[in-house]
């Protein structure tokens, strides 16, 4: 670990994108090992949206509409990740801890959800012998709802410490270089996830998902070693009153063009995640690829992604407006959602992990161009780095639940008319249902383009309000 982190001290700057956001006080080994815990949250949202749907669906043939409801299940919290990271900053101990024990509790939940989960799922498949027949939902929907709460808490107040850390005008870099390090996690957890469930089997499922859940714990642990300095309070420090979070809400919505980027990013992200249940059902039902070939998909999302970053890193150094980057990338979500369409009718296993790769890339862009405009928001009286990144990942993290289930739903009611010989007989084939899916994103990701249009205005105008005009130049392309 000190071999890796002293390589990556020299050269950092150049293998990481945001990696120049280390300062003495944040020097980057310390940053890099505060990173880990993005690590862990990578593996499970790995295991949420890529490898357990594509088990559930094809090896254990629980319907798709029930996967995404399961996989849809965190939504349920992602909502109070902005009370969640509120309360990281005005939470008192006695020690003076406010962000470490959210993390904390948030890696316990996560160690939980994961460690009983293999069970719950072989419940699924209706083999139970003793127990209600809804056993299985139940515990599969606890072990879902677990990790998502877990998931959210770490990664929120996570994100809120190191902003704490960083000096002002490098906490932009430092959030995003933490988000770099979620998609390394993915990328990696990915490829070792199929490598181990390439011959699948149910022991070998309790066997990945429980020593995930010791990893998890294991890498929050030493992510949290002395990262938050003590500082003790008294009991009187403790009982005075704080701010209501209502009142905090209010003042971050009322600054200038929040509301707005509060929209393009639930709608970006959802035209983005409609497909993350589908992904690898598609590849293994229309394509025909093994378990371990789709799993992979993640890792080439993750590496388009990284991608992305490097070159949003690039341009936001030379000044580029932060909304026409994220604009950009939403034209690229466009040809990768077109290219995943002609992969089927194709066969083409190429045009498919090119799509994959597109999608990461576009997503990529997107979200650390609209991560770093919430992380530039200014700091006011009641509004602190844990409400801004908490609003940030409750508008993702519940367009991400809600697209999901959609995603599921519609392939699902599209794919049963189609079946029924509703559109005609040529139309008789799954990929009517995933098709119709990928059309919609397309289409959404077009609103989200003329949504972002007058937020690109804002970032690039030089002339005079007076003087402004709209057109082709103006557009976000």
């Amino acid at each position: 670990m000190k071999a890796a982190v002293k390589v990556l001290k020299q050269f950092g700057p150049g293998l990481l994108p945001f990696a120049d956001g280390a300062s003495a006080g944040l020097p980057l080994g310390r940053l890099l090992r505060l990173s880990l815990f993005q690590i862990s949250v990578g593996m499970a949202t790995v295991l949420l949206l890529g490898t357990l749907n594509r088990v559930m669906i094809v090896e254990l043939s629980v319907p798709a509409m029930l996967v995404a409801a399961m996989v849809a299940l965190p939504v349920l919290v992602a909502p109070f990740r902005a009370f969640m990271g509120f309360r990281s900053d005005t939470y008192r101990s006695a020690i003076g801890w406010k962000r470490v024990p959210y993390i904390w509790f948030g890696s316990l939940y996560q160690f939980g959800g994961l460690a009983f989960m293999p069970f719950a799922l072989i419940l699924l498949t209706g083999e139970q012998v003793h127990g209600p027949w809804w056993a299985g939902e139940a515990l599969a929907a606890a072990a879902f709802v677990m990790t998502g709460l877990g998931l959210h808490m770490t990664q929120t107040a996570g994100l809120a410490l190191a902003a704490d850390q960083a000096e002002p005008e490098k906490r932009h870099r430092v959030v995003a270089l933490l988000y770099v390090m979620f998609l390394v996690g993915m990328a990696l957890s990915a490829v070792i996830l199929g490598l181990f469930l390439r011959d699948f089997s149910y022991i070998r499922l309790i066997q990945v998902l429980q020593s995930c859940a010791v990893i998890t714990l294991g890498l929050n642990l030493v992510a949290l070693w002395k990262q938050e300095r003590m500082n003790p309070m008294t009991r009187e420090e403790r009982a005075a009153p704080r701010g209501r979070f209502r009142d905090a809400l209010l003042e971050l919505l009322e600054q200038p063009r929040v509301f707005r980027m509060i929209l393009v990013i639930a709608v970006g992200t959802a035209a983005f995640a409609m497909q993350d249940v589908l992904l690898e059902p598609y590849g293994g039902e229309i394509l025909g690829l093994s378990v371990g070939a789709t799993t992979k998909l993640t890792a080439v999302w993750a590496i388009g992604a990284l991608i992305g970053f490097g070159l949003a890193a690039r341009r936001l150094g030379a000044g580029t407006c932060a909304f026409r980057i994220a604009a950009h990338g939403l034209l690229f979500g466009i040809a990768a959602f077109a290219a995943v369409i002609f992969a089927g009718p194709m066969q083409s296993v190429v045009l498919f992990y090119a799509g994959a790769a597109l999608i990461g890339f576009g997503s990529g862009l997107f979200a650390v161009a609209m991560l770093t405009a919430v992380v530039r928001l200014p700091r006011t009286g009641r509004v602190d780095s844990g409400l801004a990144l908490g609003a940030w990942g409750a508008a993702q993290a519940t367009a991400t639940g809600v697209a999901i289930f959609a995603g599921g739903a519609l392939r699902d009611i599209v794919d049963h008319y189609a079946q029924a010989g509703t559109f005609g007989e040529g139309m008789m084939t799954p990929f009517v249902g995933y098709s119709f899916v990928y059309h919609v994103e397309i289409a959404l990701l077009a609103v989200a383009i003329v949504l972002i249009g007058p937020l690109v205005q804002v970032g690039t105008r030089r002339a005079p309000a007076a003087e402004a005009r709209f057109g082709l130049s103006e557009f976000p392309t």
